[in-house]
């Protein structure tokens, strides 16, 4: 005998009217939260795992696109309403809530959350970025004169 196929039920979502989007905009990547005004996330959202790799990963672009991903799968909740939460100094800042606000939602308040520490530990040095002309001046002289 034939085994009865079971019956899956849609999975129904709750309607959320109200939610936070945190934002981590570092300098390698940006992560899209958006959740409940409980904390619940009920969606998320990376560059990276928006298909960009590498030093793409973390430009204004990747972060918009991760954005509207993020956008696309909390609409399903009935999201109207936002309150944006930044943190971070990556590049992804502002364009992620430009993307949030294009998207539709209505942007009640922004607040920067980045954490500041008071005299903890010791940061990163600055990356040294050599110059098209400094590399040219090490192999052929001077340039310019003086």
């Amino acid at each position: 005998m034939a085994k009865q196929p079971t019956r899956t039920r849609k999975r129904v979502r709750k309607q959320v009217a109200d939610g936070v989007a945190h934002i981590h905009a570092s300098f390698n990547n940006t992560i899209v939260t958006i959740t409940d005004r409980q904390g619940n996330a009920l969606a998320w959202a990376t560059a990276g795992g928006s298909g960009f790799r590498g030093s793409r990963k973390s430009t204004p672009f990747a972060a918009q696109v991760a954005a509207e991903r993020c956008a696309e799968m909390a609409k399903e909740y009935g999201l109207k309403n936002l309150e944006v939460m930044v943190k971070g100094p990556g590049p992804g800042r502002e364009s992620t809530v430009r993307a949030l606000n294009a998207a539709g939602f209505r942007i009640t308040n922004i607040v920067d959350a980045t954490p500041i520490p008071h005299n903890g530990c010791r940061p990163p040095k600055k990356t040294s970025r050599i110059t098209f002309f400094r590399l040219l001046e090490k192999d052929h002289g001077k340039i310019f004169g003086s």
